[in-house]
C-alpha cells in the first residue's frame, strides 16, 4: 500500500459521495508518472480509495454541462477552474475497465471543494469502456 503524503492538499466534499456519508476529506494521489491515474483517498480512512481519471485522455469529446447550482455549492467563480474527474471501475484488463460518465466529480482547483454530481436527464453511461477493442 502506498504511503499517503502529508503535504498533499486536502479536498473537501461539500456533500458526501453517495454511499459514504461520513467521508468528506480526501487527497488526490498520483499513481502514474503521467498524472492520468490517481487515487482519491479518504483522509480519515486511508483504505477508502477511488481510482479517478481526467476524461480528456479517454473521452476527448466528454463535456458535461455543469449546473449553476453545482458551481454555487462549490463556491466556484469560474467554470474553467473546475477539474473534472471520472471514477474508474478496474476490470481484469484495461479493456474491461470502465469509467462513470454519469456521475463525475467536480473539484474547484482554487477552493479545493469537491462535489460528485449525477447528470440527470443524461444518457451518459455509468460504465463507459476506457478503451475500445481493436
Amino acid at each position: 500500500m502506498a504511503d499517503q503524503p502529508d503535504d498533499l492538499p486536502v479536498i473537501e466534499f461539500v456533500a458526501p459521495m453517495p454511499g459514504f456519508p461520513s467521508q468528506l476529506r480526501f487527497v488526490l494521489v498520483r499513481l502514474d508518472d503521467d498524472g492520468i491515474l490517481s487515487a482519491l483517498t479518504s483522509v480519515d480512512d486511508p483504505d477508502l480509495r477511488f481510482l479517478v481519471v481526467p476524461p480528456a485522455p479517454f473521452f476527448p469529446t466528454y463535456a458535461p454541462e455543469v449546473s449553476t447550482e453545482s458551481l454555487e455549492l462549490l463556491g466556484a467563480t469560474d467554470p474553467d477552474q473546475i477539474l473534472l474527474l471520472l471514477v474508474v471501475t478496474a476490470g481484469e484488463s484495461l479493456a474491461a475497465t470502465t469509467a462513470n460518465q454519469l456521475a463525475p466529480i467536480l473539484v474547484d482547483q482554487v477552493s479545493r471543494h469537491a462535489l460528485q454530481v449525477v447528470l440527470t436527464g443524461s444518457d451518459l453511461p455509468v460504465r463507459a469502456p476506457l478503451t475500445t477493442s481493436a
